[in-house]
């Protein structure tokens, strides 16, 4: 117990003295020991108080040949806070403020990173995934040439993925609730924005399931057309997919909307 006690006012001791001392540094008006300072906190990964000192330095600094520097840690001291919104705007504008600066490059890429870091859940809103994918594009065009061009293409893609997933995500919860028409649809659209997705045939198979779905509750007048489209789309299927591993959902499907139709003509 007393071991314990001795660590703990020894660590107490230990933090008084650094906040402490880092209230020295800030109302200190010796800038350039405060930059050392700032510097010395940065690398020693303390980066909340490297920000503070960098963001009074900013203002001291601008214009001097030590503004570019202190800018370009001010911003990845957000970044390695994981405060990507903040880190986002200042990658960017620190790329517009130094275009020809060695690091523009790093900081338009880490830019696009933060905004992909930002990236909610499939299920949420894709608002920044969308911008992730418009501002890594604009990177890779322009510099194709660069070494974050691999990894700026990667995470395209997989930004437009979980988009894609988002879209089925949503054409999944119409046919969960019966809105079959509206599934089909969706389902429909997901193809037309995601051609080369590799679930191109699943997506076709929903679309005859809701068809035949949205056919089999619709009043009888409207039946026999619907139960067309069922076939239709199951044609479509087969030319497409031959070898499919939904075609035996879809001929139990076909089947069932060809018996419909027959007892429709007899009616």
């Amino acid at each position: 117990m007393k071991n314990s006690s001795v660590l703990l006012i020894l660590f107490c001791s230990f933090f008084v003295s650094c906040k402490s001392s880092f209230e020295k540094v800030q109302k200190s008006k010796d800038y350039p020991y405060k930059l050392t300072k700032a510097n010395e906190y940065f690398e020693k990964k303390q980066y909340g108080r490297a920000n503070t000192l960098y963001e009074e330095l900013l203002t001291i600094y601008k214009g001097t040949k030590n503004f570019e520097s202190i800018y370009y840690r001010y911003a990845y001291s957000f970044f390695n806070q994981r405060d990507y919104l903040a880190a986002s705007y200042h990658f960017k504008h620190f790329a517009d403020l130094f275009p020809k600066s060695d690091k523009a490059e790093e900081c338009e890429y880490l830019n696009s990173l933060c905004l992909y870091y930002m990236s909610p859940d499939y299920t949420l809103d894709q608002t920044n995934t969308v911008k992730s994918i418009g501002e890594m594009q604009a990177f890779v065009n322009k510099h194709p040439e660069s070494k974050r061009t691999k990894d700026a293409n990667n995470m395209i893609d997989e930004s437009r993925a979980k988009l894609e997933q988002k879209d089925a995500y949503s054409a999944e919860l119409y046919y969960k609730i019966g809105e079959y028409r509206a599934a089909a649809v969706a389902f429909e659209q997901i193809i037309r924005k995601y051609p080369d997705s590799k679930s191109v045939d699943y997506y076709l198979y929903k679309i005859i399931d809701a068809t035949y779905k949205y056919a089999k509750n619709s009043i009888p007048s409207k039946q026999e057309q619907r139960y067309a489209d069922v076939t239709a789309e199951y044609n479509n299927f087969i030319r497409k997919f031959p070898k499919s591993q939904y075609r035996s959902e879809i001929e139990k499907i076909n089947v069932l909307s060809s018996r419909a139709l027959k007892k429709l003509s007899k009616l």
